[in-house]
């Protein structure tokens, strides 16, 4: 399935932190989490994704240090701040009035269908 562009970069900031949410992670580990989420159907990029932890970090929502991989490679581990789990609660909030104005369209639109079958 295709996921729009707008829909992809709206999102993005929030899940990020999310993942982060639940402990440090480099890069490859997040488009790996990313793409179990969402059961596959979200492939992002390292032209998408690296961009994004840049301004998360000049934000002051994540920090960056360098470690090594359970595999032995040096990685670059990402974790969230203090300030990025604010963020990352405001975002919810923010996500939790859109998908509810989202579900009540959505449920309007199935009713009509619901009553023409009934």
């Amino acid at each position: 399935m295709h996921i729009d562009k707008d829909l992809v970069a709206a999102s993005a900031t929030p899940l990020v932190l999310g993942i982060l949410a639940d402990g440090d992670l480099h890069g490859y580990a997040i488009l790996k989490r990313v793409g179990e989420l969402s059961g596959g159907r979200m492939q992002w990029t390292d032209g998408m994704l690296y961009p994004l932890l840049h301004r998360l970090e000049r934000n002051g929502w994540v920090t960056a240090r360098w470690g090594v991989s359970e595999a032995g490679r040096k990685r670059k581990y990402y974790a969230l701040t203090e300030s990025g789990r604010e963020a990352l609660g405001q975002r919810h909030a923010q996500w939790d009035v859109v998908a509810d104005a989202l579900r009540q369209v959505w449920d309007a639109l199935q009713a009509p269908a619901a009553e023409a079958h009934a």
